[in-house]
């Protein structure tokens, strides 16, 4: 039976069309192969990437990469690719490493970002920004009162498949190494301190890849840090399960983000309508994961579609679902040899769920802390706490100020108006 290597398919279904014996199956990111085969070899010469093989015979060799760097990057979103990029301007050797084959996909967000914060990082670009918003509303099902519409300040909705690899080209030009589809399965530690990571081999065999500083952009679900020995669990009430559509062929103000507040459809979140141009929008909701609720997030979110006429009519081209961290950062967010940024150090902002310019910020910072420490031969948890602290005072402290407004507010009692109006001034 043909053997598949995971690590190096791309799942485009080539190999599918060419066998004889409907032996391959194809379902989005899996493939699978089953006693149909008869190893006739079609698939394996029809496939692009080498990722299919008898078991009797060798794989080719992936292409070889470096065993050392200055500092290695895990996870190639925003923040990610900021710090890869600033990291390789200040002459580090610099690895950027993504699991998925490519940057910017799935996407797991309502793309929405300042534009004033953005361009502190880079230039606007069309190939990347789907609608510019100038208009905020906000609508509370829970309690009679007209909706709050006010100016929101100049913003975009972004195309993140575009945004996310743009920034990647970007720390490659700068000259990072990017490697996709590069799987990390550990760090490297050396009396007590991180050393490195481990990634994955076209054999299934680890790699250890050594640099004095990794910093660890890998999401939600953290596990880098954890590896590191941070401790990076996340509370169930400090977690938005989310859902989204991208809805086609709906009316909507193309330069006003909309959000509702509702205990019905969203209990402890919010429901956004994000416009992505004249008739297409970004149409999601967050729930707070511990709270009792009728249906799952995408329930929810089919039942609200229903209930708005200006909704209903569209249809879902994309359908997005995933969690946010609406939490405190971790008591440490940086270790021996490592520093988290973005979701994996919950830099998100607990009462909007915004987390892109926070990650960008927080990239920066420690791309530049890390060049610090690379001088100075010291990539020891008390120099690195530099970044820790450059970014309470710019950032951290605001996200604080919200946690607590935040759990000031009980679900039940966010249609208040104080929390309305704090919630605004935040989305802004």
């Amino acid at each position: 039976m043909i053997a598949i290597d995971h690590l190096r398919c791309s799942y485009c279904g080539g190999c599918v069309s060419v066998c004889p014996e409907n032996a391959l199956t194809l379902a989005e990111t899996r493939l699978t192969v089953n006693a149909n085969c008869t190893e006739c070899e079609n698939c394996v010469f029809a496939c692009p990437v080498g990722a299919l093989h008898l078991p009797s015979r060798a794989n080719a060799p992936r292409p070889a990469m470096r065993r050392q760097y200055d500092v290695i990057v895990v996870g190639a979103g925003p923040g990610g690719a900021l710090a890869a990029e600033v990291a390789a301007r200040a002459g580090l050797a610099t690895l950027l490493i993504e699991k998925r084959q490519e940057i910017g996909s799935p996407v797991r967000c309502a793309e929405g970002v300042g534009a004033a914060q953005l361009a502190e990082f880079i230039a606007p670009d069309p190939r990347w920004i789907a609608a510019e918003i100038s208009q905020l509303e906000i609508t509370t099902r829970d309690r009679a009162r007209a909706p709050l519409r006010a100016s929101g300040g100049r913003g975009y909705v972004l195309e993140r498949r575009v945004f996310d690899r743009a920034l990647a080209e970007r720390a490659a030009q700068a000259g990072a190494e990017v490697r996709v589809k590069t799987a990390v399965t550990g760090v490297l530690r050396e009396a007590g301190r991180v050393r490195g990571v481990k990634i994955r081999g076209a054999a299934g065999d680890e790699i250890a890849i050594a640099a004095p500083i990794v910093i660890a952009a890998d999401g939600v679900e953290a596990q880098v840090g954890n590896w590191a020995g941070l401790d990076t669990r996340l509370p169930l009430s400090d977690t938005m399960t989310c859902a989204q559509y991208v809805l086609a062929g709906v009316e909507i103000d193309p330069t006003c983000t909309a959000y509702t507040l509702s205990q019905e459809f969203a209990p402890g979140g919010y429901i956004w309508i994000f416009p992505k141009g004249q008739h297409t929008a970004n149409v999601g909701l967050g729930v707070q994961a511990d709270l009792p609720r009728a249906a799952d997030p995408i329930q929810l979110l089919t039942r609200f579609i229903e209930s708005q006429p200006q909704l209903a009519r569209g249809a879902p081209v994309t359908q997005i679902v995933g969690n946010v961290p609406v939490a405190l950062s971790p008591a440490r967010i940086v270790t021996d040899g490592l520093m988290l940024i973005g979701d994996a150090a919950r830099q998100v902002d607990p009462l909007t769920g915004g987390g892109i310019i926070n990650a960008m910020i927080a990239g920066h910072l420690a791309a530049q802390v890390a060049s610090e420490a690379i001088r100075a031969g010291d990539p020891s948890a008390n120099f690195l706490q530099r970044y820790a602290e450059r970014w309470q005072q710019t950032r951290g402290q605001k996200l604080e100020r919200n946690y607590r407004l935040r759990a000031k507010f009980p679900a039940a009692q966010r249609s208040d108006e104080r929390f309305i109006q704090a919630f605004a001034l935040a989305a802004k």
